[in-house]
């Protein structure tokens, strides 16, 4: 992959797994870094604003397509459709990220294509399911079996991905501890991750009528709140668990990119305790000082 690709584009496009990406060993590095841009690029795609819903799934099965190795492009209007600058980059270079992923050894191709057939199949569901709600037509998720759903689809999958990428590029120097267990170690982990998102979010994801958590009265705020503070405190479990997959990894610098995500979500958690949701629609973010602050404490309490 070109080198302003590994760097700036990806950068510009994530805030925090581009820090833990620099603290990978090499063998994992790249082939991560394209999966993360790959399934940014779907992302995108699902989330702009140029098409209708109904168009956005169409082209994610056309980039799922060019995934699996077939030929396409995507269409420049897709691109109109992003406010971010960093997103709409990405999305103009698609072809180029694509490309990279066929300049992986066979087995890393194949890990990929898995990982992003769940995240894409995730992100046509969620077209699917929302594709009618507006702000004035709230749809909620029906139950906590279609939110462990969501949350595996697109997050689970990537713990999974990460472990079964580690013993892949690095075998024993990735852990000693048994690849099943630490997959199920790695799915919980970023199925809380993901959970972590919905809660933050949830004030925007009300204004185009998405819910992510499963609640009868979404209107009401006392209602809402009680079922943020449930599923914040399944979140704060689920996270927890990172912090044990960290420890099981072999190396210093995996240690540190595994956990680091675990630091942010903890703190995001802990300043959504007892949140009211006029705070939350001013958007809960961990400062970037405290961030590099979590870096240096990582690398040096580990």
């Amino acid at each position: 992959m070109a080198g302003e690709l590994e760097t700036d584009v990806l950068k510009a496009v994530s805030r925090s797994f581009y820090l833990s990406l620099r603290f990978l060993p090499a063998p994992m590095r790249r082939p991560a870094g394209i999966a993360y841009l790959l399934a940014r690029t779907s992302d995108t795609i699902a989330d702009s604003a140029a098409v209708s819903p109904q168009e956005r799934i169409a082209f994610l099965e056309d980039f799922s397509q060019q995934v699996r190795g077939e030929a396409g492009k995507l269409p420049e209007k897709l691109a109109e459709g992003v406010a971010n600058d960093g997103e709409k980059a990405l999305l103009r270079r698609s072809g180029e990220v694509v490309a990279a992923l066929a300049t992986l050894s066979g087995e890393e191709q194949a890990l990929v294509r898995e990982v992003l057939e769940t995240i894409i199949g995730g992100q046509k569901l969620d077209l699917e399911r929302f594709g009618e709600a507006d702000g004035n037509h709230v749809v909620c998720l029906p139950d906590e079996a279609s939110l462990d759903d969501y949350t595996w689809r697109v997050a689970g999958c990537v713990g999974s991905f990460w472990t079964k990428l580690g013993f892949q590029t690095l075998g024993k120097r990735f852990s000693d501890f048994p690849q099943e267990e630490l997959v199920r170690l790695g799915i919980e982990y970023g199925k809380g991750l993901q959970l972590v998102n919905i809660l933050r979010d949830l004030p925007e994801d009300l204004k185009v009528g998405r819910c992510y958590l499963p609640v009868e009265g979404a209107d009401h705020r006392a209602v809402l709140m009680t079922e943020f503070s449930k599923w914040r405190e399944r979140a704060v479990e689920k996270v927890s668990k990172g912090r044990k997959y960290s420890k099981k990894l072999a190396k210093k610098r995996l240690r540190v990119a595994s956990v680091l995500p675990a630091m942010i979500a903890e703190e995001t958690l802990r300043m959504m305790e007892e949140v009211s949701f006029s705070r939350l629609e001013e958007r809960i973010k961990v400062p970037r000082p405290k961030v590099y602050g979590m870096i240096l404490n990582a690398w040096f309490s580990r």
